[in-house]
């Protein structure tokens, strides 16, 4: 059965925020117009079971180690100052960490919980059993969402706060059934609705059907990778010989490309060393699961179905993710290039004058003027404290925006 699919692999590029160049669509519908192998390239598959998952992730929890820790709940629950009996809508119900929080602080609210993971829509199930009638799973995209919510009674004005709590959760990185850990081996899958699309292409896909120009854009579009002709070379000279299929033998391929002395020579924002794959292994993840467009459906739905006054929450995890959400509530055209800071417009112009140039925080506060009609935001990106980074290292990247639709 072929994997060629123009929407899915074209629309990251054309429709959220023009992070690849011009022709880059062009060269992906080329590239899968030419795919060479008409089944799955990936060695193994996914054989983990929903329940299989899930009974992973009690035992994990009966040992007394959490396997998924919400990221700033104490923000989050203040920011959406939930009343009871409200509704609210959790766009990304994940092990539920931000779900449970709620239904514990708040007497007789309603949680819609929403996932496109069929293991997150199990626990929500659960969940659900636990409070009778307070817990509506759903499960499905942000895409989806739109055809599945009416069923639950939920039209336009009928949410009091929204939750988003966008990129991986725990339970899917530390699965190495599931393809997304680079320090695992497993299948180089990356899919996050799991099996419930057997024809939509995964990792291993990807990196195998590319062409070595569309692969680096990918990797610079969605990694922000620097090296991407280097990582895409190697990939290309290294699938000629066998197809790539498991997610080590990616990594490894990766650090091939680098001398041994850089391998680790990279620093997360902790200071700790960073493997080089690490963005090739964001930007397919990404890419594979469509992830911006995804993020930008998810905020329509949330900007559809709050009632006015009603409050939205969104949890970022990399630069992609909170610069789309941050042009989101000021209203911007998302299919238009970013506007330029005047910082960032300073540097081109003294880069083009060849003098030096001391790369400057950027100052949110020239973004002031720039109202949206929909949204008024409570205040500045919100990060996690060094308590909470020191308890829980994933969420050392995270920033949190909140808004209140007008």
């Amino acid at each position: 059965m072929p994997l060629y699919c123009s929407r899915f692999m074209v629309a990251p590029c054309t429709r959220t925020l023009g992070v690849v160049p011009d022709h880059s669509s062009r060269v992906f519908r080329r590239c899968w117009r030419k795919l060479w192998h008409p089944v799955r390239l990936y060695t193994g598959s996914v054989t983990s079971s929903p329940d299989s998952e899930f009974r992973n992730s009690e035992m994990l929890t009966q040992s007394g180690k959490p396997f998924h820790t919400p990221v700033m709940v104490k923000e989050v629950l203040k920011f959406l100052d939930i009343k009871p009996g409200q509704v609210v809508l959790d766009l990304t119900f994940g092990a539920g960490g931000h779900s449970k929080a709620i239904l514990q602080s708040v007497p007789s609210v309603t949680v819609v919980a929403a996932d496109r993971d069929p293991t997150a829509f199990q626990m929500a199930q659960r969940l659900a059993e636990e409070y009778t009638g307070q817990v509506k799973p759903v499960l499905g995209r942000f895409s989806e969402l739109n055809n599945l919510l009416p069923a639950l009674g939920l039209g336009p004005g009928g949410v009091d706060a929204a939750l988003l709590d966008a990129g991986c959760s725990s339970m899917q990185m530390d699965s190495a059934e599931r393809g997304f850990s680079l320090s695992k081996d497993g299948p180089l899958d990356m899919r996050m609705d799991g099996d419930r699309y057997p024809d939509m292409p995964c990792a291993a896909d990807v990196v195998n059907a590319l062409d070595q120009q569309a692969l680096a854009s990918v990797l610079a579009a969605y990694g922000e990778e620097r090296h991407t002709r280097k990582i895409a070379a190697a990939i290309a000279q290294a699938r000629s010989i066998y197809p790539i299929g498991r997610t080590l033998q990616l990594a490894s391929i990766v650090a091939g490309a680098f001398p041994v002395s850089a391998l680790y020579a990279r620093r997360d924002r902790l200071q700790r060393p960073s493997h080089v794959a690490t963005k090739t292994f964001q930007a397919l993840r990404i890419f594979v699961n469509d992830e911006l467009n995804e993020l930008h459906a998810g905020l329509r739905v949330a900007q559809t179905l709050l009632r006015p006054k009603g409050r939205l929450c969104v949890l970022t995890f990399h630069s992609l993710e909170d610069r789309l959400t941050k042009r989101f509530l000021r209203g911007e055209d998302l299919s238009a290039p970013p506007r330029r800071s005047l910082r960032q417009r300073a540097k081109a112009r003294l880069e083009l004058e060849g003098e030096e140039h001391e790369e400057e925080e950027e100052n949110e506060e020239e973004e002031k003027g720039r109202e949206s009609k929909y949204w008024v935001s409570l205040k500045k990106v919100i990060k996690p404290s060094e308590e909470e980074v020191q308890e829980n290292p994933r969420a050392r990247s995270a920033k949190l925006r909140t808004a209140v639709k007008r």
